[in-house]
């Protein structure tokens, strides 16, 4: 494909104090990249410099004011739109910060809006801090619901994804107390239709098999340990197959991800959380990404968080960047 008809991508800085700026330098060195789209990067020039310097890197930073303007980008540079002028304060590694919070937000909202309009074809978000961005005033649980609320859409659903695992969530970011209340027939079968339209996008099968979990263990055990496996699940699951979904559950936790990651299932609906992503994550720890499904524009992640453990040391892998730049990608085509 040549060069002017690559696509373009918008990849979020994240979150300064973390390692976003680092990992995002490290994927953009890689060949994989550059042979597959037009990427540019939303964020602190001098945060991007720091990275540049931690990694040893020989990309130097091309300004950029307008989105298009990344496509004629020399290929040793990092095009970079400038919308943030944090100071070194307010950069510290491993420590949260207001103005840190404030401009991660900025460079998520410009980043959705370049994609409404259509002058990127997606986004990838390197890691954000929930704390940092609540502490600014932005009290969103994280990416997917911010981006659901920019879009004008309730109809979204998480899901992370590697070459074996795909799994999508009902509920997401929620105290495991309150997950039973959540867990609802409307959500279960908005989650199961989303997940099989955006599975069939992602494989490009035309009606992909989904494992859909049960709540309790043992699937309730006929009531014994809870009833949302036969008064709600169940239901949700018989509704979608009418629709001509190829939906089949409920399945117990315990044993569904061992069938499933031998390939029974292209996809598996989880009910909570860590439910879904343990298993998951135990599988694709390093290249697993975020995809926000349901929404109008594309957008993927990384799965893990702004690691501030390792900020500053450089050897965070940019493994989990690579596969989401490149899922992005492949949506697009």
């Amino acid at each position: 494909m040549p060069i002017t008809n690559l696509p373009l991508i918008a990849i979020t800085m994240g979150d300064p104090c973390g390692v976003g700026p680092e990992i995002i330098i490290k994927a953009l060195q890689s060949p994989q990249i550059s042979n597959i789209c037009r990427p540019f990067v939303i964020g602190d020039k001098l945060a991007m410099e720091r990275a540049l310097a931690l990694c040893e890197s020989k990309l130097e930073i091309h300004e950029i004011s307008e989105p298009e303007e990344a496509a004629s980008a020399p290929p040793e540079a990092v095009a970079l739109l400038v919308l943030s002028q944090l100071s070194e304060f307010d950069q510290q590694y491993g420590q949260p910060g207001v103005a840190a919070g404030d401009a991660v937000f900025r460079y998520i909202c410009t980043a959705a809006r370049f994609c409404q309009d259509g002058r990127v074809a997606a986004m990838a978000t390197a890691p954000i801090s929930k704390e940092a961005m609540h502490r600014a005033g932005h009290d969103y649980p994280g990416h997917t619901e911010l981006l659901a609320e920019l879009c004008g859409t309730d109809d979204f659903v998480m899901m992370l994804a590697g070459d074996v695992l795909r799994v999508s969530l009902v509920t997401i970011h929620e105290a495991l107390a309150d997950v039973p209340r959540l867990v609802t027939f409307d959500q279960v079968l908005k989650t199961i239709r989303i997940t099989s339209e955006g599975v069939r996008r992602l494989t490009g099968k035309s009606n992909p098999k989904l494992a859909v979990l049960a709540l309790n263990p043992h699937c309730g055990e006929s009531g014994k340990f809870g009833n949302e496996e036969r008064e709600i699940i169940t239901p949700a699951i018989e509704q979608a197959r009418t629709e001509g979904i190829n939906a089949e559950g409920p399945h117990s936790a315990d044993t569904l991800f061992h069938f499933a990651q031998q390939g029974a299932y292209d996809g598996v609906v989880a009910m909570y959380h860590d439910q879904g992503l343990i298993p998951l994550k135990m599988l694709h720890f390093d290249d697993g990404v975020n995809i926000t499904l349901g929404l109008p524009i594309i957008r993927t992640s990384v799965d893990h968080g702004t690691a501030y453990n390792l900020a500053g040391t450089g050897k965070a892998s940019e493994k989990s960047l690579l596969a989401a730049i490149k899922m992005a990608v492949g949506m697009v085509r």
